[in-house]
């Protein structure tokens, strides 16, 4: 079953983020700019989550337990390969040296950030 998202009217975010207060920080911030946010602590809930509904964007942590991001990447890009991807994470060098491909059109935004530009860089990917 293929999920659609460009029938949703809202923007709809999945965040993968394993740190609660950062993960509290970017929801609000999101939410305050007009998305629909759902967001786990690991890579495998964020997963189990893609497999049912329909995202616009994932937005993940690359270093988390139980899946890293990159393999969440991996994954969700096998169910829906029109789903956006930005990559938040202190070790910009590991999308970099990783044996796995990023996508091509994933944006990376590295810690830390102001969340301003976190919701500016999503609009920006949203928009493209």
């Amino acid at each position: 079953m293929t999920l659609n998202p460009s029938r949703l009217i809202v923007p709809r975010i999945l965040l993968a983020e394993d740190d609660e207060s950062m993960r509290g920080f970017l929801v609000r911030a999101l939410e305050k700019a007009g998305y629909d946010v759902i967001a786990y602590a690991n890579g495998e809930e964020a997963f189990e989550r893609l497999k049912t509904d329909p995202f616009t964007l994932l937005l993940t942590d690359i270093v988390m337990p139980k899946m890293d991001g990159i393999e969440l990447v991996r994954r969700a890009s096998e169910l829906d390969p029109e789903l956006k991807i930005m990559f938040i994470t202190g070790f910009a060098a590991v999308v970099l040296n990783s044996d796995t491909a990023a996508p091509k059109d994933a944006r990376v935004l590295s810690k830390p950030f102001h969340l301003k530009d976190l919701v500016r860089e999503v609009d920006r990917l949203l928009d493209a």
